[in-house]
């Protein structure tokens, strides 16, 4: 009991639910053509080709470290002699396979995918020269850009991007998902965003405030409804799971109303794939040696 704020214990109970079957399943990123989204596809694509590379190291094949349904165990119990028993965690349950993943999405510019790659920088010349025949083909949709909502130096690479009101812009959105869904023959779609970091948006009552003032500020293009929320309500709408790689407050009141609504997944608000992380790690570093930093800043 602090100044009139009572503390009182909630239990509840939930119920997961697994199915059995594993589903074809799609993935949609939003900023394929960015380094994450090249790599991811450039990553996937070499491992489902066994492709192996060489450098100054010698000779290198790809693999799945570091991810955590295809690397890592799960303590199961312990044996007779009270030693723990580990199993990989995607034995644990029926689990999709990164290399059966159907990876598609957008970007604002229209440069395939082996020229993201080059442009990322991120993977070796040797293994680079041996996926731009495959990911030369792969181009992505055009993105939603609202040159208010991210930064500045964007603008000369937004060469692939829709047009139309906010409310085109969400059917739009809605029609790719439909059509991705349809001409691979998918069970399920996950929409994951991965563009670049939006400033906030501003909660405004009668605009954002609710799923259904949501909705109509789309129809009436108000200025607050960000891309990233866009995408959100889009993937909603098509019973289509969201994740947030950014962030951004994505996931406005109205959005979250509307994914609880519909009974549709969304959740996430920032990768830390990268800077994110290594910030997070040495704050950690910096405070347990006494150290307080007032803030860390960086640029992408």
């Amino acid at each position: 009991f602090v100044e009139g704020n009572v503390v009182t214990p909630v239990s509840e109970q939930y119920l997961f639910k697994t199915n059995t079957k594993i589903p074809k399943l799609g993935i949609m990123i939003v900023g394929l053509g960015g380094n994450n989204g090249s790599t991811l596809v450039a990553g996937v694509l070499a491992n489902k080709l066994g492709l192996t590379w060489t450098d100054k190291d010698g000779e290198h094949k790809p693999d799945y470290f570091g991810s955590i349904t295809q690397s890592s165990t799960v303590r199961l119990g312990t044996n007779a002699e009270g030693r723990g028993v580990y199993v990989p965690f995607k034995n644990m349950l029926p689990m999709v396979h990164p290399n059966d993943l159907v990876i598609g999405g957008w970007d604002i510019s229209a440069h395939n995918l082996a020229d993201a790659m080059v442009r990322a920088k991120v993977l070796d010349y040797d293994l680079q020269r041996q996926l731009i025949p495959h990911l030369e083909t792969i181009t992505p949709l055009p993105s939603i850009y609202y040159p208010d909502f991210i930064a500045a130096n964007q603008a000369d690479r937004a060469n692939n991007v829709l047009t139309g009101s906010k409310q085109d812009n969400l059917n739009q959105i809605r029609q790719h998902i439909r059509d991705f869904k349809a001409n691979n023959s998918l069970d399920k779609v996950i929409v994951l965003w991965s563009a670049n970091t939006e400033r906030f948006s501003d909660i405004v009552e009668g605009v954002n405030d609710t799923a259904d003032n949501l909705l109509e500020a789309i129809k009436n293009g108000e200025d607050e409804v960000s891309p990233s929320t866009l995408f959100a309500v889009a993937s909603i709408l098509e019973n289509t799971s969201y994740i947030n790689g950014s962030p951004q407050n994505t996931f406005v009141p109205g959005a979250i109303e509307l994914a609880e609504r519909h009974n549709v997944f969304i959740g996430g608000d920032d990768f830390k794939s990268g800077q994110t992380k290594m910030k997070s790690v040495l704050v950690d570093f910096l405070v347990g040696a006494g150290i307080k930093p007032v803030s860390i800043v960086s640029y992408n």
